[in-house]
């Protein structure tokens, strides 16, 4: 950080500047010296800046992009100098040449058009040559991609989805694979990345449950700071190969009305601070964190693109956050269109402006009346300047002042190399979580003369939403024939088809055909009667659980079991009388009470990344344990929906005919050996409401192989002046113990872990007494008390 006594130094000399002779003066601007403090630089081309320059800085193109670009995909210098005299602020998504699919832009031409990587830095190269040498001012462009869990273009390394970087409560390895997602994004020209998501996902027929990292406010928290650390580094300004991340999407997206996307989220103010603001202001106040996106639905009437109090008083004023607030896509025309809060685009804008959020996603089509709004002085001039202000903040911190052109030969090293596949292989292997086991698996694979792979997931690799084309994929077919290879035959069967279609962006969605999977179901009951056992591959497809951004581009459901023919083919497969290990590939939590109740083994892969296949098979053939937990409850049934573990006491009193308890808790995950985890022991039995204690847990393989064990800290304020959950994540940690080893956790509880919102709405901590818990999952649990005097 630079110091005051550098800004001053820099001020007093712009300030001598003006006693020089004009031709001592002739020296470059402040806003081009690199060695200047950013705060000054920023201030010396704002100085410099017309209204309308301004107002290009919140500026995006997407679809508009295409307007200059040459016919060949090239950038067009020309066409920008018409199209775009006062400079180009941002551009979305340069890899793809179309531009980004919206609820008002739907076509089929507008989503999955990619780029090769060398034309993506072949654009951007000219775009910013453009920008530096034929602007008046040379301001850069800031360019910016998806990367939930993988730059999404091609070559780029897919890891698992978020939702299954959730399930390996590794902070570690979060923070490496995104440290990989960064630099690749990097290398290719592009420095603001849409992730990581932190929302809170409550409702399971939300079909973008599988972008978040599951339903616990800790545990999102510390997964999206690990998440930040490894996109941006430590701090604020960018190191090489790191890339600014968006924190998404501020709040109450994981609960909405009925599980329907973008519906409103029926919140108080008291859940929103205790449940769904934590995870946005761990990351707020641990890191440096670049941009912050607000979310589509509405809290209290308020959408939070026109959110004073959200995006205003509580990020920037409470929190201390000085970044950047990126519409979501389209959302700030949503202010009229959808919300009706405003008339037209233009008081979308103004109220989206006053609100804080500073750029207009994906396609500016609301924010390019800003300039005729504040000569109309309709919008305060002194808005759009604290939102240019941040923008080119955000520019200087990436120093695109100072970027030199961008090397393809570098970034096609760099991209889907052998390190990168290394840790989406970890990131794989600790992925896995076993939920049902009945002694079958780990397979032994000499005693199998032939296996039975089969199910509409088995010869095809399904990445999740926000994925593009990894240099190479490995299905469980694939995998499973790679591993037997010279020691057992490996038999296929379709079994069923789940979707008539596999192209993820069609916005029409409709399942297979009935008839000829019942014709599918027979073939492959006949493969699998040959079979010595059956790998079942079932769940999603990218298409049967997704964003739904549009009324005709849904992803949504009511239904949370198997869809299609999946359950009738379970059936047929357990009918053969054969062992059947049911590998679930799949986006939303795998509410299956047939084949959980039926089935001899079940493994939770979730969208397990390229290396999939490969890392399937080393856990049913025993070279991995599985050591994943669930970061979601999984309902029995959508009547239970929303069912979360930290549910306050009066939830859960049961229904007629029908178990209240959950298919799967909150943390639950099984491993081929056992684990004791002891009752936690407190270092001292009372502290004061500002101290801390020291809580010891000790774990112990009690089995006959390695494994790893998650062992979890929860809390439970035994009585307090406003409801509390009946019990909350604290801390957490993975541990590998080989057979018969112990080792004694530690875990320091603070003030912020008992904090609570009074009835004056004020964060306290309260006396009385606290029971501190410690488990391998939310449901078996050790405890202790501990008094807060």
């Amino acid at each position: 950080m630079n110091s005051r006594r550098d800004f001053l130094r820099w001020g007093a000399g712009v300030s001598m500047l003006t006693l020089l002779p004009a031709a001592t003066r002739a020296a470059p601007p402040v806003y081009k010296d690199a060695r200047a403090p950013i705060d000054l630089r920023v201030r010396d081309l704002m100085a410099r800046m017309t209204l309308d320059e301004k107002v290009a800085q919140l500026d995006v193109l997407s679809t508009r992009k295409r307007a200059v670009m040459t016919p060949e995909g090239g950038f067009d210098a020309a066409r920008a100098d018409t199209l775009h005299p006062a400079g180009i602020g941002q551009i979305t998504r340069p890899s793809d040449l179309a531009g980004a699919a919206t609820a008002t832009n739907t076509g089929a031409d507008v989503s999955g058009r990619w780029r090769t990587p060398a034309n993506t830095i072949a654009f951007i190269n000219a775009a910013q040559d453009w920008a530096r040498t034929r602007t008046r001012l040379g301001i850069p462009i800031l360019f910016h991609e998806e990367a939930l869990h993988g730059y999404m273009a091609p070559d780029a390394t897919s890891f698992p989805q978020a939702i299954a970087l959730a399930g390996t409560f590794d902070r570690d390895l979060v923070e490496r694979a995104n440290s990989v997602i960064a630099r690749e994004t990097r290398a290719h020209g592009s420095t603001l990345v849409l992730s990581p998501v932190v929302d809170i996902a409550r409702d399971p027929r939300w079909g973008r449950i599988e972008e978040t990292f599951g339903e616990d406010p800790y545990l999102c928290g510390e997964m999206g700071v690990a998440a930040v650390i490894g996109l941006q580094g430590e701090g604020r300004e960018l190191a090489p190969g790191k890339v600014h991340a968006t924190l998404k999407h501020m709040t109450g997206h994981g609960q909405p009305q009925a599980g329907d996307n973008i519906a409103p989220a029926l919140l108080g103010e008291r859940e929103l601070r205790s449940a769904f603001f934590p995870p946005f202001r761990a990351v707020v106040s641990r890191t440096g964190i670049g941009a912050v996106m607000p979310s589509y639905n509405e809290i209290d009437g308020v959408p939070s693109h026109g959110n004073r109090w959200l995006l205003t008083d509580v990020l920037r004023g409470e929190w201390g956050f000085d970044g950047a607030i990126v519409s979501d896509y389209a959302a700030i025309g949503e202010l009229a269109t959808l919300h009706h809060v405003a008339a037209d685009a233009g008081e979308a804008a103004r109220i989206a402006l006053d609100a804080g959020v500073d750029c207009d996603l994906p396609d500016g089509k609301s924010y390019g009346a800003l300039a005729d709004l504040v000569r109309a002085g309709k919008v305060p001039l002194a808005n759009v300047d604290a939102a240019c202000r941040r923008m080119l903040t955000m520019k200087f911190r990436a120093g695109l002042f100072e970027a030199a052109p961008i090397d393809p030969r570098a970034a096609a090293k760099l991209t889907g190399n052998a390190e990168a596949r290394a840790i989406a292989l970890e990131a794989a292997r600790k992925s896995i979580a076993l939920l049902v086991n009945d002694g079958t698996l780990p397979l032994d694979a000499k005693a199998l003369k032939r296996v039975a792979v089969i199910g509409p997931n088995a010869a095809i690799a399904r990445l999740g939403g926000y994925s593009s084309t990894p240099k190479a994929t490995v299905s469980l077919l694939d995998g499973v024939k790679a591993h037997l290879a010279g020691t057992a035959e490996v038999v296929h069967a379709q079994g069923v088809f789940i979707t008539r279609s596999e192209d993820r962006s069609a916005n029409d969605v409709q399942l297979a055909d009935p008839a000829r999977n019942r014709t599918l179901i027979a073939e492959a009951v006949a493969v699998a009667r040959t079979a010595d056992v059956i790998l079942l591959a079932i769940g999603d497809t990218e298409q049967t659980s997704r964003e739904g951004y549009a009324a005709n581009h849904l992803g949504d459901r009511v239904d949370l079991d198997l869809l299609g023919e999946q359950n009738a083919l379970f059936a047929a497969m357990k009918a053969t009388g054969k062992p059947v290990v049911v590998i679930a590939i799949n986006g939303r939590p795998p509410s299956w009470p047939t084949v959980v109740a039926q089935t001899n083994a079940l493994l939770e892969c979730w969208y397990v990344g390229q290396e999939g296949g490969t890392v399937i098979a080393e856990a049913v053939f025993g070279v991995i344990n599985p050591g994943a937990k669930l970061p979601v409850t999984v309902v029995r049934e959508v009547g239970q929906v929303p069912l979360y573990y930290d549910h306050k006491p009066t939830a859960l009193r049961g229904y007629l005919f029908a178990d209240k308890a959950p298919l799967f808790p909150f943390g639950f995950g099984l491993s081929y050996t056992s684990f004791e985890i002891g009752t936690p022991r407190l270092s001292a039995p009372r502290i004061a409401r500002e101290g801390t204690v020291t809580v010891e847990v000790d774990v112990r393989n009690t089995g006959a192989r390695a494994g790893d064990e998650v062992v979890q800290l929860y809390i439970r304020d035994q009585v307090s002046s406003v409801s509390r959950p009946v019990r909350e994540l604290k801390g957490f940690e993975r541990v590998t113990l080989a057979p018969g080893e112990r080792r004694t956790l530690r875990f320091e509880l603070g003030p912020e872990a008992f904090r609570l919102w009074n009835a004056e709405m004020r964060e306290v901590v309260e006396p009385g007494l606290f029971d501190i818990m410690a488990g391998p999952n939310s449901a078996d649990l050790k405890t202790v008390t501990l008094e807060i005097a």
